[in-house]
């Protein structure tokens, strides 16, 4: 499967913006995704999954209540809703899909190394 994040911007800080992650292949629908994202000088962390089916997620602690993972499998798409944002959300934000087997347990998928497929990443900057 092929990912392609889009939806990176420029945002003041207390707003809201929205990110995209398009997918190719007719198992989309089969994957559980995630969103990670990567600031200069970090390693690149969890930000947020969700199983295959949309029915359940799992959140960082640090976007908890503020971010909001959603998919539509008839349009191969995950989505990133992020409200509130801090000046410390500011990072490249990346998709990612876990073509593995699965359980329905998220908090195990929250490395990287539990990911298959990558998009390439989309540049959000929140100002303060």
């Amino acid at each position: 499967v092929q990912l392609q994040a889009s939806g990176g911007g420029l945002v003041q800080a207390g707003g809201f913006w929205r990110l995209s992650c398009a997918a190719s292949g007719r198992t989309f629908s089969t994957y559980h995704m995630g969103w990670f994202r990567q600031s200069p000088g970090k390693e690149r962390e969890f930000v947020t999954a969700i199983t295959w089916s949309g029915g359940s997620t799992y959140y960082a602690d640090s976007v908890k209540g503020r971010f909001t993972i959603s998919r539509d499998n008839a349009k191969n798409t995950v989505y990133l809703q992020m409200n509130s944002l801090k000046p410390e959300d500011t990072a490249v934000y990346y998709c990612a899909a876990r073509g593995r087997a699965s359980s329905s347990g998220l908090f195990r998928y929250t490395t990287p190394n539990a990911y298959d497929y990558w998009g390439q990443g989309t540049l959000v900057t929140v100002s303060s």
